[in-house]
């Protein structure tokens, strides 16, 4: 079971995504069937779960490729609106890496079908370039500045932050 809650119009939810960076680039998602705002690969940890092993079991049902967990590298803390509806949700955000780089070129896109509550969404996983991701809508919207930071001070340690753009 996911912990991932809803109440009066509300929804709270625990998720965990990986940062994987390749030639420069990021591995990024997005619902085809929505606004197309694009954010960090993962999901919704489930009750009894790690972070670490959510993010390994999200890779394995939605991309069937095996990863390494890294470093965990931000804790966000994240108000906004999704189709509608408000939501409150933790994220942790890890390092991780392919087991099999050849999988996933950095010069390709992917599109999968993810199953939640009986409803099918359609997702594209996607590279961007680092350099080049404040010309998409991207969430958290400060997601650019907290990439080159942490490639450019690798052992900074763990940042938090906090995203609005929801008055709550």
């Amino acid at each position: 079971m996911e912990i991932f809650f809803h109440k009066d119009r509300r929804v709270f939810g625990y998720r965990v995504a990986g940062i994987l960076i390749r030639d420069g680039k990021v591995l990024l998602q997005k619902h085809l069937d929505d606004d197309g705002l694009a954010f960090f690969p993962g999901g919704h940890v489930e009750f009894g779960e790690t972070g670490e092993q959510a993010l390994v079991r999200e890779f394995r049902e939605e991309l069937s490729t095996d990863i390494r967990v890294g470093p965990l590298r931000w804790v966000g803390e994240m108000f906004y609106l999704w189709s509608g509806t408000a939501f409150h949700q933790i994220c942790l955000y890890y390092d991780i890496s392919l087991l099999d780089e050849s999988q996933f070129p950095p010069d390709r896109s992917f599109l999968v079908t993810d199953i939640r509550g009986g409803q099918s969404f359609k997702m594209q996983f996607f590279w961007v370039g680092i350099s080049e991701i404040e010309k998409i809508k991207v969430h958290p919207e400060n997601a650019g500045e907290m990439l080159r930071e942490l490639l450019s001070y690798p052992w900074s340690g763990v940042r938090h932050f906090v995203y609005r753009d929801l008055d709550s």
